[in-house]
């Protein structure tokens, strides 16, 4: 049974295989609410998985790390297990989404754990992990829906008090619902004024369908590239744990991920991936109805693949109106770039791409699109520059994207 003692003695028994990771204020992120950081980016292994993995690992009797551990995860869970194994000379396989990130992929095997890779979601991967574990009879490690697991997350709950007395809400990542159980769990037990939030990407939203649906909800598919949270269905445990302990599970579009990436970057100089950023979005986007508070976002992970970090850079320009696209309708004549170049310049804005088409069957023959991709200081910009465009006799067919 999962008890605040539990979770002090989890705190116990990682002090010396964790970080504990640094509280840093964040100015740029609102304007409504003081932001602080909860960097488990930077824990050991780049997410915060390794607390709970570790503890339940150091909890196995003799018998039980005999048999071998198996695990599934997308990633984070699968490194925290792979080297907390390696640690205690348990020999572990991880069964894993074949589309997770290949920098995960790698991680996994770098502390020593076979890796088998099983077709499409988390949720497969979990079913393989089951069906290895009946006919092998290894020991089975959840990711979340585990008392165990859930006490090491805790522990992030615990530091957070200690590092900021006065804070009044925590916002924190969910797929399965693991590190937002035990942080609700520990907080809601020491300071129960304290708020606490969670949040999903929109098209991942199992546990926000659940709390507002008064019962567990699996979805049939899931869609984002915050693979670390992109679960079907919330465990019975960490469901009732949210049920009893969060005050109100909210959503963020993929944009809005996207955009909390890039100026964690920025602004903050942290990398972080789709999973760990989207408590960030919430703050950024007034998903968090609190103002002139003290909130505290945890960033649960940053194992970001660099095969997708350019795009979702690219997404979060876009976002944030830093890059803009605008087709126009010209006569195709000479000169007529040069002035459309003059506005942008004049405007203060970067062309950084130019494409010329002269061949759509609907323009006039005389006719051409150009379409231009801006760098731009923001949305404010981008509208500025188009309106002057218009001013001076230039037709927009396209809005910006």
């Amino acid at each position: 049974m999962l008890t605040l003692d539990k979770v002090y003695h989890a705190a116990f028994t990682l002090k010396d295989a964790i970080r504990k990771t640094d509280l840093i204020v964040a100015p740029p992120l609102s304007n409504k609410n003081k932001i602080y950081l909860k960097t488990e980016n930077l824990q050991t292994t780049g997410s915060f998985k390794i607390r709970g993995a570790y503890y339940k690992i150091s909890q196995l009797n003799d018998e039980e790390k005999k048999k071998g551990i198996i695990a599934c995860s997308a990633g984070n869970h699968a490194q925290g297990v792979a080297l907390a194994s390696e640690k205690n000379k348990i020999p572990c396989i991880i069964c894993m989404p074949d589309g997770a990130p290949i920098s995960k992929v790698e991680a996994t095997k770098s502390y020593g754990a076979e890796v088998c890779l099983v077709s499409d979601t988390y949720d497969d991967a979990y079913d393989k992990a089951i069906e290895l574990q009946k006919e092998e009879g290894y020991t089975f490690i959840h990711p979340f829906n585990d008392e165990d697991v859930i006490a090491g997350q805790g522990t992030i709950g615990l530091e957070i008090l200690d590092q900021l007395s006065d804070v009044d809400a925590v916002v924190v990542p969910i797929g399965g619902g693991g590190l937002i159980s035990g942080v609700a769990y520990a907080i809601k037990h020491l300071k129960p004024t304290c708020k606490v939030y969670g949040v999903q990407a929109a098209g991942a939203p199992s546990m926000y369908k659940s709390m507002k649906e008064h019962n567990r909800v699996a979805t049939e598919t899931v869609n984002t590239f915050a693979d670390g949270i992109a679960v079907k269905e919330p465990g019975d445990l960490t469901y009732e744990l949210v049920k009893e302990y969060v005050d109100e599970v909210i959503t963020v579009t993929e944009d809005e991920i996207a955009a909390a990436i890039l100026i964690l970057m920025e602004k903050q100089k942290l990398v972080a991936e789709g999973a760990g950023a989207v408590s960030v979005a919430a703050a950024m986007f007034d998903k968090i109805p609190l103002k002139n508070k003290n909130i505290v976002c945890i960033v649960s992970g940053g194992n970001i693949d660099v095969n997708i970090l350019n795009r979702v850079i690219d997404r979060g320009l876009v976002m944030s109106g830093r890059k803009t696209s605008l087709t126009i309708a010209l006569t195709d004549k000479p000169g007529q770039l040069v002035a459309v170049s003059s506005v942008i310049s004049k405007c203060g804005a970067n062309v950084v791409e130019v494409q010329y088409d002269n061949g759509d069957p609907e323009m006039p023959i005389n006719s051409c699109f150009i379409k231009i991709t801006m760098e731009t200081k923001d949305s404010k910009q981008a509208k500025e520059i188009e309106r002057t465009l218009i001013e001076n006799g230039f037709s927009i067919v396209s809005e910006r994207v």
